[in-house]
Order: structure tokens, then sequence, then C-alpha cells
């Protein structure tokens, strides 16, 4: 499967923009630690952009990511990048995190989502966020309110990266595709 096939199957289940988006931005994260750990990059892609491919349509446990997973199956995807998109699930007791791929997917997850929203409330957006700017807005509840925080914390544990370098990892990782995410610096700071 090429790229091209991974963002045409996203299309055909999701149109809502900001969890297009999101996919995206794990996308970039996933890649990025594919390049650091010496891993497949395509495989680690294709993980990062559909691992919530089905959750538009099929938000609630377990058809999320359950749906999606036997739609992969039917499509031609491996059994490797089937399991690590339902490792992201902590409630799918039967597939625990146990590859580097599965980790990394769910370190990312929570945190891409977490740094966007931190982004998006920012003139500068991505441009001089930093982990400690980002680890204040964690500690604000009512901020991003859906993000679980202790997914973020497990995830960096998990994945055996201190969080403050995980962060700066995925800030870096979101910059260069900060246009196809909508978080180019503001130039009304009104």
């Amino acid at each position: 499967m090429s790229r091209e096939d991974d963002l045409a199957l996203l299309h055909q289940y999701t149109d809502s923009d900001s969890l297009i988006k999101h996919m995206l931005a794990v996308e970039a994260a996933c890649r990025a630690y594919a390049r650091k750990f010496g891993e497949d990059e395509e495989k680690w892609g294709t993980v990062g952009l559909l691992h919530d491919f089905d959750y538009q349509r099929w938000p609630d446990p377990p058809d999320h990511p359950l749906k999606g997973a036997a739609i992969l199956k039917e499509q031609g995807y491996s059994d490797e990048i089937i399991y690590a998109i339902k490792s992201h699930a902590d409630y799918l007791t039967d597939c625990p995190r146990v590859s580097l791929l599965d980790k990394t997917l769910y370190a990312c997850d929570e945190l891409c989502g977490f740094i966007t929203a931190c982004a998006l409330v920012r003139p500068g957006r991505l441009e001089g966020l930093t982990p400690s700017s980002v680890k204040k807005k964690l500690k604000q509840l009512s901020f991003a309110a859906s993000i679980h925080r202790e997914d973020i914390t497990r995830g960096a544990a998990d994945l055996g990266v201190e969080l403050d370098e995980h962060i700066a990892f995925c800030i870096a990782a979101l910059q260069p595709v900060a246009a196809d995410l909508g978080l180019l610096p503001s130039s009304d700071l009104s």
C-alpha cells in the first residue's frame, strides 16, 4: 500500500478536518520516530495516519478500532500494522503494546493532540512552543479537557523517553507539516 492508498482510505471514512489533521500529526511524529530508531518509515507512517480512520463512523469502544481493523484486513494491510493500531486502545486488553511501533503510536497519539491544542492558542503556533509551556498547560485540567494526561505520561514512560524530550521531539516532528496541520504562525494577532 502507498501513502496515496492510505489517504484515500482515510478520506473514505473521515471528513472531519480536525480528525484528519490529528492523524496527519500522529503520522509525522511516528515517521520521525521511525527515522530516529532506524525503522520502516512508511510502515510507521501508515500506522500513525490510519490509527483513527474509523473513529468518525464508529467512535465507541470497542467498535473503534475493531471496525477499522476489519477494514484494514480486507484491504490487505499487514497484521503488524493492524495490531499496532488496535494496541492504541487501552480497552482492548488482548492487544497489549509490545513492539516499539505499538509503543510509539500510543506515546504520540494523545501528545500530538495536546501539542496541537497548545499551538492553536498561540500566535506563533508551533514556533517557539516549548516542553515547559506544554507541561504547564497539562496541569490546567480545563484546557483540552478531553485529552487524557495520564496517557501522555504513560506513553512516554513505556517508550522509555523522558517526557520533556518526548514533547520536544514531537513538536519538532510537527513543524515540517505545520501548513497541513493548520499550525503556521498567525499574522492576525487580534
